[in-house]
């Protein structure tokens, strides 16, 4: 789904992801730049949970515009430069598309696990 005017500015007010990355929303930051947003999962599926979040509000990676996959890959990268920065050796990076798929918030974002037994988110 991809929404604009009114809409999407009623969605981006309400929208916990986009509350966090405006700080109006207390969370546990471990990066951030101009477009991203790194913060530890509240609900953690591994020793290691971190949400990396795009600033700009995007439903889905299935709602993800032609002129938006480089959001997406600066995620990618983010995420690697965070685990790097960490000294993690090993994670995994999920992306949930959609209910059925297991994507709970409606914000675009990539799970970053790492440590001990996971669970997919």
């Amino acid at each position: 789904m991809v929404y604009s005017g009114k809409v999407l500015e009623r969605i981006m007010e309400n929208c916990i992801f986009c509350k966090i990355s405006r700080h109006e929303v207390e969370s546990e930051v471990v990066a951030e730049d101009e477009t991203t947003i790194v913060f530890k999962d509240i609900h953690p599926k591994a020793q290691t949970h971190w949400l990396v979040v795009p600033k700009k509000h995007i439903h889905s990676v299935s709602a993800v515009a032609e002129d938006e996959w480089g959001l997406v890959l600066d995620m990618v990268k983010k995420a690697a430069s965070v685990a790097k920065r960490s000294g993690l050796i090993g994670y995994k990076l999920v992306f949930n598309v959609g209910r059925d798929g297991g994507q709970v918030v409606d914000h675009v974002h990539l799970h970053l696990l790492a440590g001990g037994k996971m669970e997919l988110p």
